[in-house]
Order: structure tokens, then C-alpha cells, then sequence
């Protein structure tokens, strides 16, 4: 069944029409018919289901609505801390950590980042990952959007997470320890990942010293994209929903 993003307020009954944008992909892009089923979700957790009472022009109305009580979401609240890379990557990172079910996403402006922000290209990177996000809730199941937040230098980043009760994780090449080995988060858990070219030394320790404790995956050194949805995945499978 067709997914669709519709910022709240979601209807309880009656009739709805689906926002401009929707309406587009509804009836050009996947060329639904008159009573086709749909389901709408709004990004805070709430879902219902539809059908589609009329095609007219831009207008896509919907008729027979009915309110779904769906959780999907990991009880393993996650931040994935990402250190800016290329867009592509970056555009796939967002797209497969909603997937695997993170909760915030934190991009980072560090030394070896490729990509370099002005405060206007942030602002237009915020929207567009916002979009991936929303497509990859369409399409996995979600009904929850991740918080993605405005990129931020590492070092401020780092000042600010203080004395937050977190689970926190920095994933390097010598890390020493593994994921298994460390003790269950009792509240969130905060993965750092470098780009391309990893953290540099004082980047990696000022994490140390802000309680990050070191891991690898494995023996081999990922990319950085693939170190995310690596990281990520761990995470699910010791303490998340992949059991």
C-alpha cells in the first residue's frame, strides 16, 4: 500500500485531501486510481488508512479514513553522530540509518570532512536530508521522522553533550574494545563516525576525554557510509529490536 507523508494534523474520519506535494506523487508519479488504498503518516507517530474518493487536477481526495495504531519504532533510543562526507554519501547515510530505526542524526563539520557548509548550503542540505528522511519513512514502514540536526563544529558538538546520560561510542580503527563487551545503555546510546578520512588524533581524543569509548567493528577498516550502517546495525541487534 502507498505510503505518504502529511504533516499533522492527520484526520480521524471523513474526508482528507493529501498535501500538494503527495497529491503529485499520488497521481503522476504512481498513477493511482480511484479507489486505491493509501496509508498517510505524519512524522510524530500517528498513521491512518484511506482510499481514494477522487482524482481532479492536482486534487487527490480520500474517503473511508480510519486511524492505525502502529509502533515501529526501537525501544533503543540512537544518535548517530556523522561526520559530514560527500553528499551522496551522506544522502545514503541519512536514507539507511532511518531505515535501521535512529532516532537523531547528528552531522559533524570536522578536519577531514570533504564537504564544507556555508550557513546558506545548511540550510538547503537541512531540507533536502529532511526529504530523505521523509522517503525512507515512506518506504520502511516508519512513522516517526529522525531528528536531524543543523551540522556542527566537532569540537562545540562535543562541549555540548556535557553531562547527558548517554551511552557514547567512537568508531576507530584501533578502537580496542567491541560492542559486546560494553554495558547495555540504560538511556541512549551516541555512535561517532568519521569521514572519509576518519577523526584526526585530536578530534579522537577529545572524544576519549569526553567519555567516548573506543570500538572497531571486526578487523577491517569500512568506509565511512559503511561504518554508519554497520555501527547502527550492532547496536540494533545487542540492545534494539533486531532479535
Amino acid at each position: 500500500m502507498p505510503r505518504f507523508y502529511c504533516p499533522a494534523p492527520l484526520p480521524q474520519t471523513g474526508s482528507f485531501d493529501l498535501p500538494p506535494a503527495a497529491a503529485h506523487h499520488a497521481a503522476r508519479v504512481l498513477r493511482l486510481r480511484v479507489g486505491d488504498a493509501v496509508q498517510m503518516f505524519d512524522g510524530l507517530g500517528n498513521e491512518c488508512h484511506g482510499s481514494i474518493a477522487d482524482l481532479t487536477g492536482k486534487r487527490v481526495r480520500l474517503e473511508n479514513i480510519l486511524t492505525i495504531k502502529a509502533d515501529r519504532e526501537s525501544p533503543l533510543h540512537t544518535i548517530l553522530a556523522q561526520a559530514l562526507c560527500s553528499s551522496e554519501k551522506m544522502d545514503w547515510v541519512i536514507q539507511k540509518a532511518t531505515e535501521l530505526g535512529v532516532t537523531e542524526i547528528q552531522p559533524l563539520d570536522t578536519e577531514r570532512s570533504v564537504a564544507r557548509l556555508t550557513a546558506e548550503r545548511a540550510e538547503k542540505r537541512m531540507a533536502h536530508w529532511q526529504q530523505v528522511a521523509i522517503s525512507a519513512c515512506e518506504q520502511c514502514g516508519r512513522n516517526v521522522l529522525p531528528v536531524i540536526h543543523p551540522p556542527l563544529d566537532i569540537m562545540v558538538w562535543l562541549q555540548t553533550l556535557g553531562d547527558e546520560n548517554c551511552s557514547r561510542f567512537i568508531l576507530l580503527p584501533e578502537g580496542a574494545q567491541s560492542l559486546r563487551a560494553q554495558a547495555q545503555p540504560t538511556d541512549k546510546a551516541v555512535l561517532m563516525i568519521g569521514a572519509e578520512g576518519g577523526f584526526s588524533t585530536a578530534e579522537s581524543d577529545s572524544a576519549v576525554r569526553c567519555g567516548f569509548t573506543p570500538i572497531r567493528l571486526g578487523a577491517r577498516v569500512m568506509r565511512t557510509e559503511t561504518a554508519a550502517v554497520a555501527g547502527l546495525t550492532a547496536l540494533q541487534m545487542l540492545w534494539g529490536d533486531f532479535v
